[in-house]
């Protein structure tokens, strides 16, 4: 809007010097009063146009000139909420961050202890292994022993009862 007023005033300025020129030469070539006084009314009009534009033209420039002050206010207040937004984020982005690495170094802690533990139990199993053979053996011993005693026993009351019939007999 500013250029096309410009543009207008320009274009009034340049049409009143031509009809300035035109009313001169028309003068010189004995131009009627009643003429003259047409342009000289119609160049006033003209000239009351042209300030009325330059006047219109200057309050378009000043609430031009306010309206990009508002609007450059108005972006920098928006640009400086968006950069502590952004610093807001950066530093939970660092937190979280944190708190990842320390939740990954727990996690590896606890999947080598995992590791220990399964190493542990594999040797158990194995310890256990053997002491259920060892349990095994013994129990066929402990069979085996009590099956002796049994014998031994058996051999025990049989003697027991020879003795008991050959003692009478050797008393008498």
């Amino acid at each position: 809007q500013l250029l096309e007023a410009k543009a207008t005033l320009s274009l009034a300025q340049t049409q009143h010097a031509r009809q300035l020129q035109q009313a001169k030469a028309q003068m010189n070539n004995m131009v009627p009063k009643k003429q003259f006084e047409q342009l000289q009314n119609s160049l006033r009009e003209e000239q009351c146009k042209a300030q009325q534009l330059q006047e219109n033209l200057h309050r378009q420039a000043e609430q031009t000139c306010r309206q990009l002050v508002r609007t450059q206010e108005e972006h920098e207040h928006l640009l400086q909420a968006a950069v502590e937004q952004a610093e807001g984020l950066e530093h939970n982005l660092r937190s979280a961050e944190a708190v990842l690495a320390e939740r990954a170094a727990q996690l590896k802690d606890t999947q080598a202890q995992l590791s220990r533990n399964k190493l542990l139990i594999k040797d158990l199993r194995e310890e256990n292994r053997g002491f259920a053979m060892a349990l095994q053996a013994a129990k066929l011993k402990q069979k085996s022993t009590e099956e002796k005693n049994q014998l031994l026993e058996e051999q025990a009351s049989a003697l027991k009862q020879l003795i008991g019939k050959l003692t009478p007999a050797s008393l008498s």
